[in-house]
């Protein structure tokens, strides 16, 4: 098949969906009867197509989102966007609100309670404020007494920090973490 008209196939897609478009949907859209769209293909199409909207005078951008793509308005357009929607201001994430996704992310999924035992203070409502700006969400229920909630991360969380998967959080050193329980077990003492 064409490189050009699977481009098109999935520019076209993009922009209609508006949202993030699973790998596989793309392939099983354009393939044919007679003719399979690879993996291969589709990488090769968005990689193009990214590449194209990478130059100055294009006003957006496809962003990868683990196995999903998205095509979406350049950051340096935003508040011009946002007159035009009235969309809200971006969130302003709080250090509460930075160490409780921080968690999420680093242990997902995880309970309100995990959370709780490692801040050490309740987190209701910080877990809701990062729900309310999507960027965490539901993911399921631990099967334990009360089923309590397991949250995760979104694709608007992959979206916000400009990374494609998780694979792209930055490791944490033992040293970090031995760091990190000294000081928890001094505020622990005061």
């Amino acid at each position: 098949m064409d490189i050009t008209y699977i481009k098109a196939a999935i520019e076209g897609i993009l922009y209609a969906v508006g949202s993030a478009v699973e790998e596989s949907t793309l392939i099983s859209a354009i393939s044919t009867e007679e003719e399979q769209v690879t993996k291969k293909q589709i990488h090769e199409a968005v990689a193009s197509l990214m590449e194209d909207y990478d130059q100055a005078d294009r006003g957006i951008r496809i962003i990868e989102l683990n196995t999903k793509y998205q095509l979406c308005t350049k950051n340096e357009y935003y508040e011009i966007l946002a007159k035009v929607v009235n969309m809200p201001k971006k969130h302003v994430l709080t250090d509460v609100l930075l160490e409780t996704l921080s968690i999420i992310a680093y242990k997902q999924p995880v309970t309100r309670a995990e959370i709780e035992k490692i801040r050490g203070v309740s987190c209701s409502h910080a877990v809701n404020r990062l729900i309310e700006y999507n960027l965490v969400c539901e993911v399921g229920r631990l099967d334990a007494p009360g089923h309590p909630i397991l949250f995760g991360t979104t694709d608007d969380f992959l979206r916000s920090f400009g990374i494609s998967s998780m694979d792209e959080l930055p490791d944490i050193s033992q040293e970090k973490i031995a760091d990190f329980t000294k000081q928890a077990e001094e505020e622990v003492v005061v």
